[in-house]
């Protein structure tokens, strides 16, 4: 049987002669910004596999997006700025050297200690990065902003958590989760006062149709501000989760799919009278969806 080493290997050589001539015309075409969306993607997919717990479907996913590690690695060999040896060099270095608990004589006995330790670790490695690169900051500057780091690039609901995370560490956070629910009350209290100024008869729901078509007209800086008012609504709610350790991308996911199964389940049941929901009334569908609800509770 070949090793793990053997495997990646074959891997890693299977992923260069896909790129290398006589090669694969669309692994040859492929730059690092064409292949950022299918990193997006199969991380999604690897979430899917782990909520479903299909751990067969779960192998193949994690394959997928090892594959776009090598896809890069690749790439980045040919224009000689790195190679796979060196990611896997610094991923093993950053290992030992973040675990010093664990590689060295260094105690930590809980995961907050653990925590507290990765992060002055990390401080301490973009200091040495710095002065390798002949940079130093100044004596009298000010030190980095805890929130450096977060990328903007990231889901905004997890760039959410990360970000009150951050700040819930320096001391700055809510002291019991009843203080979030009144921050709720008030954020939506704030949202019902901006929509005061909303045209009369007030939002309503686009119908049915072309979507867009018949949405309301409301002014630049009213919808600014209504904008504003939800964004605030989602960030305590993303802070409710992080209280309750949960990830609130994860949650929004099973929502969407809870939503999407018992939809699906309401089409199926129209498509016996040959009919669709646009063909419905309200009400229909209205008691489809309880009926959706309750067949999903009486299977548990």
């Amino acid at each position: 049987m070949p090793t793990t080493g053997e495997r990646f290997e074959r891997a890693v050589s299977i992923m260069a002669r896909l790129r290398g001539p006589g090669g694969c015309p669309w692994d040859r075409e492929q730059t690092f910004d064409s292949i950022k969306p299918y990193t997006v993607e199969e991380t999604y997919e690897v979430l899917e596999a782990i909520d479903n717990r299909d751990w067969n479907e779960l192998a193949g996913e994690l394959g997928d997006l090892l594959l776009q590690v090598l896809f890069y690695a690749q790439m980045a060999k040919e224009e000689n700025t790195f190679s796979i040896d060196e990611v896997i060099d610094r991923l093993s270095d950053k290992l030992v050297d973040r675990h010093p608990h664990v590689f060295g004589d260094v105690k930590a006995e809980t995961s907050s200690e653990v925590v507290r330790n990765w992060e002055a670790l990390k401080a301490d490695e973009k200091k040495k990065r710095l002065e390798e690169g002949g940079k130093s900051a100044p004596a009298d500057s000010m030190p980095e902003s805890i929130l450096a780091g977060v990328s903007a690039a990231m889901p905004a609901l997890l760039e959410a958590h990360k970000l009150s995370s951050r700040a819930a560490r320096a001391g700055f956070d809510w002291s019991n989760i009843e203080g979030l629910f009144e921050k709720l009350r008030e954020e939506t209290e704030e949202l019902n006062e901006q929509l005061k100024e909303f045209p009369p008869p007030g939002p309503q729901p686009q119908g049915r149709g072309i979507a867009g078509a018949g949405r309301q007209q409301i002014a630049e800086d009213l919808h600014r501000r209504l904008e504003e008012e939800v964004g605030d609504l989602f960030f305590v709610l993303v802070n409710i989760a992080r209280f309750l350790s949960l990830d609130p991308e994860s949650a929004i996911k099973k929502t969407n799919r809870k939503f999407k199964r018992r939809f699906q389940w309401m089409e199926d049941q129209l498509r016996i009278s040959r009919r669709t929901p646009g063909q419905a009334s309200m009400e229909e569908l209205e008691s489809l969806w309880q009926q959706a609800k309750q067949r999903e509770q009486d299977a548990r």
